[in-house]
């Protein structure tokens, strides 16, 4: 009986490897005895991020926008086990936050840009490369199931890599195909704010949560490592939210 598949030895590509959520799950990849590609938009943080990882671990520069330079990516990567992408793009969704009225739907196409329309292109051109005993998870946000004003867009993006997921874990058939959906997390994004304001707002965001804070990069890994590892598991959309969707 097929049980769990160990990461050693296995070859993992993260895309948005070089901070945040993607930072998280090439180090948790890396402890685990898999050697670990990352990819990101900018060069200079790519190589930051890949001397930081240490031994077992390279990358290259990707822009997720570019179709031309998500097949150069992959070139240059050769065969691996296991995509996962966490590439996303803040500047759309904060300007995307409008009432339908107000709406500016160049804007509201770059909100799909890198998370959506990048996602694809990247296991588009994963084809050939991961082996058919792998996996491809992908990202949504929470916003998926608590819509809030003025993020229609936003919301019905997030949705629709949760059925992205499910149609290409049948298209896709035997490659298993997952996503990860989180909830509040403490990325460096949250480092740009000053720490009073930061502080009130994350207190603001997770008071009512069961628990009552804000998500380490680490702790999300471990859902990424669990679908990367679960031979049996395909088509899903795992929440780690500390509870932020039931409130």
């Amino acid at each position: 009986m097929p049980t769990s598949t160990p990461l050693r030895g296995q070859r993992v590509v993260v895309i948005g490897g070089s901070s945040g959520i993607g930072f998280g799950v090439a180090q948790a990849a890396l402890v685990e005895g898999a050697s670990v590609s990352i990819g990101s938009s900018s060069a200079a943080k790519v190589a930051a991020a890949a001397e930081r990882l240490g031994a077992g671990a390279s990358g290259h520069p990707i822009d997720a926008r570019d179709e031309a330079s998500v097949a150069a990516f992959f070139a240059r990567v050769g065969a691996f086990d296991h995509l996962v992408y966490t590439a996303g793009d803040w500047a759309p969704l904060r300007s995307g936050n409008h009432a339908i009225a107000q709406l500016d739907f160049a804007g509201a196409n770059g909100v799909f840009a890198v998370r959506f329309w990048g996602a694809l292109a990247a296991i588009k051109h994963a084809q050939g490369k991961i082996a058919s005993t792998g996996s491809i998870t992908i990202t949504n946000g929470a916003v998926a199931h608590r819509p809030r004003k003025g993020a229609a867009v936003a919301s019905a993006m997030a949705g629709s890599i949760e059925h992205l997921t499910r149609a290409l874990a049948v298209d896709l058939a035997p490659l298993r195909i997952n996503a990860v959906c989180p909830g509040i997390v403490l990325t460096e994004v949250w480092d740009d704010m000053p720490a009073d304001r930061r502080d009130a707002q994350l207190k603001r965001m997770t008071e009512r949560q069961p628990l009552a804070r804000g998500g380490t990069p680490a702790e999300l890994a471990e859902a990424y490592l669990y679908l990367m590892k679960g031979s049996f598991t395909t088509g899903q959309t795992l929440i780690v939210d500390g509870g932020y969707t039931l409130i």
